[in-house]
């Protein structure tokens, strides 16, 4: 990683019901909105990929420190863009992995600012003891490898979904140029399996129904697996590489066109949150707490966090 890290339609919902980790979330299932917020909780809607970053590092210290419990719900991102735009879901903060899909989707009609406060990077997350697993140990390429897998032994998170999906489309299109791999986007396409609930992308890695997904590393981290990351021309993480990561894009089935760009998470506080006082201490908390998001796997270098919009004194002091 780069030297400048700090310590280191409703589809949706037809799709996948709510993916949530932990004592303090929303129940499994459940068709209702999220809880109102009371004086000592605040309800958090988050990109999937950071379920574990919350529950078992953010969450824990928030509460230690302010005496306010998290009750979050973790999906993919451009599902939970939907879910706020047609009421499914009323939190108080919602966390994208994609700053520019929450800009896009969410300014106007239920905030007017976001900050960005983490980066992260794409990869292979692998179980070793799999023929798969043994042969990126040896250092074979991993589109070779891939592309030797059986159907369905590799996992991508689904990109109608979630920016996860759409980056790992992109990383196959950006990595068939790099190498010069004729039909590799496609024929990636056809022998992978779309996993729609994000969080659960690595679970079949860890119990031997696959063999690898394509991952932040952060998610493999969180699973104590085996992580490949990407080449900078495809890891979706160098902030120098933003034009060349555009060359390549994905239009999910709701008609969303995501351009390739830096993984960049972001938070905002929704306009009609219950408890917006609690929402922007929490957004605060991230800003203030980056060791707490690198020991989770998440870089947070010099450049961050960027603000955009009319972003609140509670959150900018």
């Amino acid at each position: 990683m780069a030297d400048e890290e700090r310590s280191l339609g409703r589809r949706a919902v037809l799709k996948a019901t709510p993916a949530v980790v932990g004592g303090a979330v929303g129940l499994a299932g459940c068709a209702t909105p999220l809880a109102a917020g009371g004086p000592g909780s605040v309800s958090l809607l988050s990109a999937g990929s950071l379920a574990r970053t919350f529950e078992d590092h953010v969450a824990p210290a928030f509460e230690r420190q302010t005496g306010t419990v998290v009750y979050g719900e973790y999906y993919g991102s451009n599902a939970l863009m939907r879910m706020v735009e047609d009421g499914t879901e009323y939190p108080d903060v919602v966390v994208s992995a994609d700053a520019t899909l929450l800009r896009e989707r969410l300014y106007g009609e239920f905030t007017d600012w976001d900050v960005a406060f983490a980066a992260n990077s794409l990869g292979v997350g692998y179980r070793a003891e799999t023929d798969l697993g043994r042969a990126l140990d040896r250092g074979e390429p991993w589109y070779e490898v891939a592309l030797g897998a059986e159907p369905g032994e590799v996992a991508i998170a689904d990109p109608d979904l979630d920016p996860l999906g759409y980056r790992a489309v992109q990383a196959f299109e950006l990595a068939a140029a790099e190498h010069g791999l004729e039909g590799f986007r496609e024929a990636m396409l056809e022998r992978v399996y779309q996993e729609p609930e994000e969080p659960q992308l690595l679970a079949g890695v860890e119990t031997g129904a696959r063999a690898a997904g394509l991952v932040y590393r952060n998610m493999a981290l969180d699973r104590d697996l085996p992580f490949l990351e990407f080449p900078d021309a495809y890891n979706f993480a160098r902030a120098g590489l933003a034009d060349h990561y555009a060359t390549v894009e994905y239009t999910t089935d709701d008609g969303y066109t995501a351009r390739g760009r830096p993984i960049l998470y972001s938070a905002t506080v929704l306009e009609r949150a219950d408890n917006p006082d609690a929402g922007r201490r929490l957004v605060r908390f991230l800003l203030d707490n980056p060791e707490t998001l690198v020991e989770a796997g998440l870089t947070v270098t010099g450049r961050l966090p960027q603000s955009e919009g009319d972003v609140p004194e509670a959150v900018r002091a």
